[in-house]
């Protein structure tokens, strides 16, 4: 489909879908309630729809935002426009105000590493260390894995410092991206430290188990995040790619083009080549000391946050009270303020260099701000209508099958975290159902526990309007609805793996053999990888 056509079609849905909305209206007489139906879903579902549709994500977003307030409102003029600007758009920037800051920051710290020169500085390095692009592939995952802290400093973090090493090994930036999301959300769903686990603690009622207890014993039964990580590992040492993926990667080898959000070739000149005149002043040093600072500084400002939201109690207890949105800028200021510094005294940079990195960084950041602020005003007008009250009552009412009731979990997680966009708004439902389902003495509780975080991740890496996917398309500087189509039949595989692992989980309880669902689970994804490769090659 040709872009005028794609136009004309996402204009044909919005046409339709506000037709169909106000004659439900009227039907009931001007009267009808939206809020707690299924109507809820339906715009995150056609955002998500016309995005792919489009290869477009703000108009799509915007249409779903619009959608969602004429629901909300009861098809009112004034209504809509009073929740487009207040409860949608402006409560967005108000609520995301702290990572809004972090970002911005973030720009600014890797437009002053560029200034420098440091990052041209670690390209040659990498071109004399890393020999290979399965190095190049490997390392970044290495990287993602070890900022497990939290998903939107790994994102940005890990872009940032791994692009220049993969774009001279000519891996497509689609391919970076799905690298740099494969082990955000994933990693940090599986570490006791982490902004999330705080999260999930957070939402544990239990009576038995404490809320960071809950969450390491059902980290083996998260098949989604552990079978992503046995994914990427075999993929890259196999060797190839399949669905979209390999086209971005085959016209990266032959051609040298990268995918760079589609930026004209002057745009992508300056990306590769910014920096100062040469030589370089920077060294490799100049860009490894800002990351640790900047690494040092956040765990600081999640912690003393954390430390100052409880009255007694340790690390742990720590992250599970802090404020990601409160401890990462003001890390991130902190450690702004120390490596402008450190760089003007190494003479890497002048005052006036350092200054005209604060707007360069500003505006590097703009297209993920816009999204992230139309995405979370869509999650605002999901909320208004109740969407997550919708699905968690069509769970509580879930009976027998006991022993599919697992993968059940994980699917509707996986469709609501798809659709909305969230894991934290997932899991925060699910988690207080998932624990009325299942009795706290049996082995499932942790496999059901489980289920809804993997469901949570699965969707929130599949959908177009997460703000992990958006930080991963910002962190590699790819454009969005490639990473999203790209990455895609990945995260499936890996998902219909997990399903089955689920379903064995079920009926293994009972020989409270429920651990061999994590092996068979590795088993399949590496066979099936080897059966992808080999169809692949007949292609």
């Amino acid at each position: 489909m040709n872009k005028k056509n794609s136009v004309l079609a996402a204009g044909g849905i919005f046409v339709l879908m506000v037709i169909l909305i106000c004659v439900v209206n009227a039907s009931q007489g001007g009267a009808y309630t939206f809020a707690g139906t299924f109507w809820a879903l339906v715009p995150p579902l056609v955002a998500i729809i016309l995005a792919l549709v489009t290869k477009e994500a703000y108009s799509s977003l915007f249409v779903g935002v619009v959608l969602g307030a004429i629901m909300a409102s009861g098809v009112s003029f004034t209504g809509t426009l009073n929740l487009i600007t207040v409860e949608g758009l402006s409560d967005a920037v108000a609520g995301n105000a702290g990572i809004l800051i972090f970002l911005v920051i973030l720009g600014i710290i890797v437009a002053l590493i560029n200034k420098s020169g440091a990052s041209r500085a670690f390209g040659e390095w990498a071109e004399k260390n890393i020999k290979t692009k399965t190095g190049a592939a490997l390392a970044t995952f290495v990287l993602g894995v070890l900022i497990f802290i939290d998903d939107y400093f790994n994102c940005l973090t890990v872009g940032s410092v791994m692009s220049p090493i993969t774009d001279s090994k000519k891996i497509s930036r689609a391919k970076l991206a799905y690298l740099i999301d494969a082990t955000a959300a994933p990693v940090c769903m599986i570490a006791p430290i982490s902004s999330w686990a705080a999260a999930v603690s957070g939402c544990v009622t239990s009576e038995k188990y404490s809320g960071i207890e809950l969450f390491v014993r059902a980290i083996p039964y998260n098949f989604y995040s552990i079978l992503t990580f046995v994914f990427i590992i075999t993929l890259t040492l196999l060797k190839f790619d399949y669905g979209k993926m390999k086209k971005y990667e085959e016209k990266a080898e032959l051609t040298g083009d990268l995918g760079i959000m589609g930026l004209s070739d002057d745009e992508e000149y300056e990306l590769k080549h910014s920096g100062p005149a040469e030589p370089p002043k920077g060294k490799l040093i100049d860009l490894i000391l800002p990351v640790i600072i900047l690494i040092v500084f956040c765990v600081w400002g999640l912690l003393f946050n954390g430390f100052s939201a409880i009255e007694e109690g340790g690390v742990i207890e720590a992250f599970s009270s802090t404020d990601a949105y409160v401890g990462l800028p003001w890390g991130s200021i902190l450690a702004l303020v120390v490596v402008a510094i450190y760089m003007i005294a190494r003479k890497v940079v002048t005052f006036e260099e350092a200054m005209e990195c604060v707007p360069k960084g500003f505006i590097a950041m703009v297209p993920a701000i816009t999204i992230l602020t139309l995405a979370t005003s869509l999650k605002n007008m999901t909320n208004i209508l109740e969407a997550k009250e919708f699905v968690g009552n069509a769970m509580a009412n879930v009976q027998g099958l006991q022993w599919a009731l697992p993968a059940i979990v994980f699917v509707v997680a996986c469709l609501v975290s798809f659709a909305t966009g969230t894991s934290w708004g997932t899991f925060g439902i699910l988690i207080p159902i998932v624990s009325a389902i299942f009795p706290e003495t049996s082995p499932l509780f942790f496999v059901g526990i489980s289920a809804c975080l993997a469901g949570a991740v699965c969707g929130d890496h599949c959908s177009p309007i997460s703000d992990t996917t958006i930080m991963s398309s910002a962190g590699a500087h790819c454009n969005h609805i490639n990473h999203v189509e790209t990455q895609l039949p990945y995260a499936v595989s890996v998902a219909c793996i997990s399903f089955v692992s689920f379903i064995l989980a079920g009926l293994f309880e009972k020989a409270d053999l429920t651990w061999v669902s994590l092996p068979v689970g590795i088993c399949l994804t590496i066979g099936f990888l080897f059966f992808m490769k080999k169809r692949s090659s007949k292609a």
